[in-house]
């Protein structure tokens, strides 16, 4: 079975056919996917050796309705990702320079549908640091808190969807400011920290946040 086939059935599982249902008109994970080889053999630099040297961090830039959808299933897409362009490497005798990455930004710029890769060769210290930063455990899921706010809730137009009946379609927010605040947005149900139900309070690093049956850790890094 070829590594693209067998990166959809993957994603397909992961996410419930969901990319099959909404993705119609936009950026379709297996392109993304794709290009991530494209990109990973146009930058091939040979040694001297029989083995070409490869980037391994890849930044996918996605237009504002892109990055939205996305967004949503960041974590597991981006270790999928990785994980193809770390096959993909393997199959083309090819040697990372390090931990493969790959991470979504947004760009305004671009239309629906249109996408651009960026790679970057960086050590494996480099790419840890790159994980790092204020982000929230949803369902064992890493959701990395990359924008000033970042809305949770039960709608399709959250930042981090979490589908059930007990939550509301905008739930809560969290606000990178100093300090993080965590702010409930009039939900049915409540936001709960430590058994009590707020209206807003600062984060610290380790809090554990209750959203309907969600239980969600918030992380400086």
């Amino acid at each position: 079975m070829q590594l693209l086939d067998r990166f959809e059935q993957r994603i397909d599982q992961l996410v419930n056919g969901a990319f099959a249902r909404a993705f119609k008109a936009e950026v379709q994970p297996v392109e993304i996917a794709a290009a991530l080889q494209r990109e990973l053999d146009d930058h091939a630099v040979a040694l001297g050796s029989d083995q070409d040297v490869v980037p391994n961090v890849y930044t996918v830039d996605l237009s504002s309705r892109d990055f939205e959808r996305l967004m949503a299933f960041e974590a597991p897409l981006c270790t999928e990702l990785a994980n193809v362009v770390t096959e993909y490497a393997e199959q083309q005798r090819c040697r990372l320079i390090g931990s493969a990455l790959v991470r979504f930004t947004e760009d305004p710029s671009l239309g629906t549908g249109v996408f651009r890769v960026r790679t970057e060769a960086r050590g494996d210290r480099d790419v840890e640091e790159q994980r790092r930063g204020p982000h929230l455990t949803v369902n064992g899921f890493i959701h990395p808190l990359t924008r000033h706010t970042t809305r949770l809730g039960r709608g399709t137009d959250v930042d981090i969807r979490i589908d059930d009946a007990g939550v509301s379609r905008h739930h809560a927010e969290i606000v990178l400011s100093m300090p993080v605040l965590l702010r409930d947005l009039g939900s049915t149900n409540g936001t709960w920290v430590g058994g009590e139900r707020i209206t807003e309070m600062e984060l610290t690093d380790d809090t554990e946040i209750t959203i309907g049956p969600a239980v969600i850790e918030f992380h400086v890094r």
